[in-house]
């Protein structure tokens, strides 16, 4: 391709890094885009409208041969390069128009703390288990994986123990601290998911974070991992607690629901599901309801009433547990989030109206 650029995505990648942006967005007839605080704006600096052939060699020159095929025959790739020291950078090309595209989520090396990041000091007790099953949920770009990276980082500063990843792409470098950290990228370090996760439970691992629960197999694998001796980490794209124990049990057959509410119950230590809200004072904070899996809150999950839940978060305090409300309520009073804005990422808007008004 003669095609010649003075720039690559690295350097649109660095500039997002720089103004704290969460995307770049290329496709041909537009100049790149940023994401910054859940708004669309211009990439700063002069860039030229890209057209198709320059999306083209920008795209080309981050692709491996095996890479460049695969896009071919499937239109679609998910790929991870790193900026410097700076940053990762999880990248989805695509094809639009009949022309190939590309979002590019821009992702801090640097760890940050629990404390870094506004969570509740009760997160960091959920990695003193020594085996079971623990979600991080909410809507794509909620931070899910900020908050993961937290989580293993305590585990890898605090514990002489095996930490395996499957990563589809890899997203954040853990180095070896006091743990001894193995990190699977799909298609680079295995050919897909499930022979990972078959494989997994032989590498002798005593932490295992699995990017995505995709389907039923990858829930499998979860839940007899956490089952057997290992402290299991995933996501899944559920915005409550609620939706995210109904999500798994309607992954699999009706007639296995008995069965499966009860492998939930021993398996389950916590979820929390996350959402970034728009500050008052500009920026965003991370939102989130935790459900803490108690004795009574593992009796209501396996025996599958499920609508008890919520009522459990609203009066567990005392464990650390809280609803998307309650936690809404609390920074909508300190002035953090402004009431509209609170009120458009409610849980429940009537009942965050009666929070606000006590």
């Amino acid at each position: 391709m003669s095609t010649k650029l003075s720039f690559n995505l690295h350097d649109l990648a660095k500039i997002a890094y720089e103004v704290n942006a969460s995307d770049v967005m290329i496709k041909a007839n537009s100049k790149p885009m940023m994401k910054q605080y859940s708004q669309v704006k211009p990439l700063p600096g002069d860039w030229p409208v890209l057209d198709a052939m320059m999306v083209a060699f920008l795209l080309d020159e981050l692709m491996t041969d095996r890479q460049k095929k695969l896009f071919e025959d499937n239109y679609e790739m998910d790929l991870a390069f790193q900026v410097e020291d700076l940053c990762r950078v999880r990248t989805n090309i695509y094809r639009q128009r009949n022309a190939a595209a590309a979002v590019l989520r821009v992702i801090p090396l640097a760890v940050r703390t629990l404390e870094q990041l506004g969570l509740p000091p009760v997160m960091g007790e959920v990695t003193k288990h020594r085996q079971g099953l623990v979600l991080v949920t909410g809507p794509t770009g909620s931070g899910k994986t900020t908050t993961l990276a937290a989580l293993i980082d305590i585990i890898n500063e605090s514990r002489p123990c095996h930490i395996v990843t499957v990563e589809d792409p890899l997203e954040i470098v853990h180095p070896d601290k006091t743990a001894y950290i193995s990190q699977r990228e799909v298609g680079i370090d295995t050919h897909d998911f499930q022979p990972a996760l078959r494989a997994v439970v032989r590498e002798a691992p005593d932490v295992i974070l699995i990017g995505e629960m995709r389907d039923v197999t990858t829930m499998n694998v979860a839940l007899q991992a956490g089952e057997t001796g290992h402290l299991v980490f995933s996501t899944v794209h559920t915005s409550s607690a609620y939706e995210t124990l109904d999500r798994i049990v309607n992954m699999f057959p009706p007639h296995e629901k008995t069965y499966l509410c009860q492998r939930l119950g021993n398996a389950l230590k916590a979820i929390v599901a996350q959402k970034l809200v728009p500050r008052a004072d500009g920026g965003r904070i991370v939102c989130n309801e935790i459900l803490i899996c108690t004795p009574t809150v593992t009796k209501a999950i396996e025996d599958g009433n499920f609508g008890d839940i919520y009522n459990m978060m609203n009066e567990g305090a005392f464990w650390g547990m809280q609803t998307m409300n309650q936690c809404l309520a609390r920074y909508v009073k300190a002035g953090i989030i402004a009431e509209d804005v609170a009120l458009n990422y409610a849980g429940v808007v009537s009942e965050l109206k009666q929070l606000l008004r006590r």
